[in-house]
This record gives structure tokens, C-alpha cells and sequence, in this order.
């Protein structure tokens, strides 16, 4: 899932919930005019969306590099107490195995710290392009008369399902931005900090072993 799609409901909800456009009380007595634009469409092709991408994709890879770490410090754990449990004395064994366990929960919940900490960045990232996208909707809906303006979003449920063509101002909106209007391009998919195999279980309680009479 890319950039604009993981954020395409918060999105529609920003624009809503700011109230898409305030009519003025000129605006008020004329006709109702009713645009749309499509959210999706507009956002990537705001220069604004490859730079959230890149600085989404390197904080990824830091947080992705931190897990690695974790992990292979756990697999090399595991393995030494494998290769060693049988000349551990049940002290020392029990003692491992309780260090090891903690060090795979520790692991869990960097994994699901991690992926709440992306989602913030995520979200810290796209408010100021949202901000630049209500704005120029707000201005281009008063400029052109538009009473109200909906997302026409393509991707899961739209809030338009039939509107006439003349009724969208995507590309007013991108031309008000200093953007010339073209096909969108997907952005890179981000995925969320995890590692390549999630860690074995850790070792617990004593392994017993049938001895030959």
C-alpha cells in the first residue's frame, strides 16, 4: 500500500471534518454548486509526496536495521545455549532460558512499538502537504462558486458516486498549487519494520532425554 492510499481515509476525513469549504454568505444566496476532486490524484502529484516517502523510507530502515540487530542477537543466543545447555548445571540453565525469554518479548514489543512510532511519523509528515491541499481546495471552491466540495477518491469507498466531469477541480486545484496536472504516479510501498523470519522461541523449562538401559 502506498503513501497516498494509507493516508486516503485520513485524508477524506481532514477535508471533511475542517469542513472542505466555509461559503460565504454572497455564495450562501446563489445557486448550490457542488465540485469534487479526487484526493488520491491531487496529493501524488505534489512534490510534497516524494520527499515524505524518502524520509518515511529512511526512518523505516533505521527502525528495520534496529530490529535486525535485536534479532540476531537473539538467534546467536539461542544457538550458544543449544550447543551448551547440556553442561549447564540447572541454575545456570533455568537462568538462560528466563534471560532469553526476556530478550524475545523484549523483540515483540519493539516490533509493535516500531510500527506505531511509523504510523506518527507517517502522520507528523503528511499534515503540512494536507494543510497545503485544504487550502488551495478552499481557495479554488471559493474563486469558482463551488458551495461544496467532495473527495472522489477512487480507492475504497468514495464519498461521490456519479458526478458530472465539469464538477471536478482536481486540476484546478493542482494548477493552483503551480503544478501542471498529469498522470499520477504510485508512490514506493513502505512496509513496516519487521524482520525476515520472526525469532524462534526461546528455550524453556528443562528438556528431558531418554537414556538406554
Amino acid at each position: 500500500m502506498n503513501l497516498v492510499k494509507i493516508f486516503r481515509l485520513t485524508l477524506a476525513a481532514a477535508l471533511l471534518t475542517a469542513g472542505t469549504l466555509a461559503a460565504t454568505s454572497a455564495q450562501a444566496q446563489a445557486p448550490l454548486k457542488i465540485g469534487y476532486t479526487d484526493v488520491q490524484y491531487v496529493l501524488s502529484q505534489m512534490p510534497e509526496s516524494k520527499q515524505i516517502e524518502s524520509q518515511l523510507k529512511t526512518y523505516n530502515d533505521q527502525l528495520a536495521a534496529q530490529l535486525k540487530s535485536k534479532t540476531t542477537e537473539f538467534e546467536t543466543k539461542v544457538k550458544d545455549y543449544q550447543q551448551k545447555s547440556g553442561t549447564m548445571t540447572d541454575i545456570v540453565k533455568a537462568d538462560t532460558e528466563k534471560s532469553l525469554q526476556n530478550l524475545q518479548q523484549s523483540i515483540q514489543e519493539f516490533q509493535q512499538s516500531a510500527q506505531q512510532s511509523l504510523q506518527q511519523k507517517q502522520q507528523t509528515l503528511l499534515k503540512p502537504a494536507l494543510d497545503k491541499l485544504q487550502k488551495n481546495i478552499d481557495d479554488v471552491a471559493n474563486e469558482n462558486g463551488f458551495t461544496y466540495v467532495f473527495n472522489s477518491d477512487g480507492g475504497g469507498s468514495p464519498l461521490l458516486l456519479h458526478a458530472p466531469k465539469e464538477g471536478d477541480i482536481s486540476d484546478l486545484v493542482l494548477k493552483k498549487m503551480g503544478i501542471t496536472p498529469g498522470a499520477a504516479t504510485p508512490a514506493p510501498v513502505i512496509k513496516a519494520p519487521a524482520p525476515a523470519q520472526s525469532p524462534a522461541p526461546a528455550p524453556a523449562g528443562k528438556t528431558k532425554t531418554k537414556t538406554k538401559k
